[in-house]
């Protein structure tokens, strides 16, 4: 499978990084689809500081303008980047259109022309790695290695392109200048305007909850939700020894509010669960959380004190009826009365009992 996917590349994608606590990174994502019947195919840009997105441009949009995704982005920016993105809608429409060239089909039928490129920074502000790739039709075509400034085609269609702009060098050293120097610079311009929201953290809320299997086996889960920053580790230690292998992970999810989840599952005999402690290690949290599941006895006291409650109630009720009926009695209806509550007073004692 390519290292893309149309549909990570929508408007309204959260896309996770995979940088340590206090790293950043920034990112690039253009996508060009062709629509065949219409006269230009549809450009998609989106830009992502982290795990928050802070502008979009679509092709589409009436006013072929830059959206600012943050409060804190200023209009400098994103005029700036209106200009840049419209560029760019013009070199991919072009380049989509000469693809099919490359792989020997027609240009009938959906195509897409997909690029990411970005830049990760140590919490120090230098550079600590950069990544350039291409893929078309969700395949990968050519990526950058930064060490060696050289391409490397995905497969036989990029070969061609691949040996073209290896003769001539320059792209490859414009891309490795830009993701070094200025994706770099742009990065730390974007963390010193919005510090005050994307620097922040919120440690996570944790819970461990025990589940039945089958076969006398049991799973706990360790739900770890309204977190901020995306990175967290959930693992679970049997006697204080990581069980990773053992170990059923969800990757982290965003909630839809700016925060995250996730959680992790791990099997086992029933009573043995208090051998299983689960390790929750965050950058909201000053230290790691340690915990076990532990067996929810109030729940059952409720469940034992609802019962209570309604039987008390049958009874009263059952009292006010056996009144009314005795009341009723007197004016000679008291026989067919008596024999109904003879019957519900059987029924309170048989609820009483079970």
């Amino acid at each position: 499978m390519g290292i893309y996917v149309l549909s990570l590349l929508l408007l309204d994608v959260l896309v996770l990084t995979e940088t340590r606590a206090g790293s950043h990174s920034l990112k690039y994502f253009y996508t060009t689809i062709s629509r065949p019947g219409l006269a230009k195919p549809r450009f998609i840009s989106v830009t992502y500081l982290d795990d928050q997105q802070v502008l979009s441009f679509d092709s589409d949009r009436e006013s072929q303008s830059t959206e600012p995704r943050t409060p804190w982005m200023e209009v400098d920016y994103w005029e700036r980047e209106t200009q840049i993105f419209r560029e760019a809608k013009q070199r991919f429409q072009m380049c989509l259109k000469i693809m099919p060239t490359y792989y020997n089909h027609s240009e009938e039928g959906v195509q897409t022309l997909q690029r990411m490129a970005g830049c990760d920074v140590f919490s120090n502000g230098s550079f600590s790695r950069g990544f350039y790739q291409t893929a078309y039709d969700g395949k990968d075509h050519l990526t950058l290695d930064m060490e060696t400034v050289d391409w490397i085609a995905g497969n036989e269609g990029a070969l061609s392109l691949k040996s073209q702009w290896k003769e001539e060098q320059s792209e490859a050293k414009y891309w490795k200048s830009y993701i070094e120097e200025e994706c770099v610079n742009q990065l730390q311009s974007y963390l010193d305007k919005g510090k005050e929201t994307l620097l922040q953290t919120d440690p996570p809320s944790v819970r461990v909850t025990r589940h039945a299997r089958f076969n006398g086996e049991v799973s706990l889960r360790c739900r770890a939700w309204d977190f901020y920053p995306a990175e967290i580790s959930v693992i679970w230690l049997r006697d204080g020894e990581e069980q990773l292998q053992e170990t059923e992970l969800i990757e982290t999810r965003p909630a839809g509010d700016g925060t995250f989840q996730k959680w992790a599952a791990v099997g086992m005999l029933s009573g043995s669960e208090q051998r299983y402690t689960c390790r929750v290690q965050h950058e909201g949290l000053a230290e790691p959380l340690f915990l076990k599941w532990e067996a929810e006895s109030s729940s059952v006291g409720l469940s034992a004190g609802v019962i209570t409650a309604l039987l008390l109630a049958a009874v009263i009720v059952g009292v006010v009826i056996w009144r009314k009926n005795t009341s009723d009695g007197k004016r000679g209806s008291y026989t067919t009365t008596a024999s109904s509550d003879s019957a519900q007073e059987s029924d309170v004692s048989l609820t009483a009992k079970a």
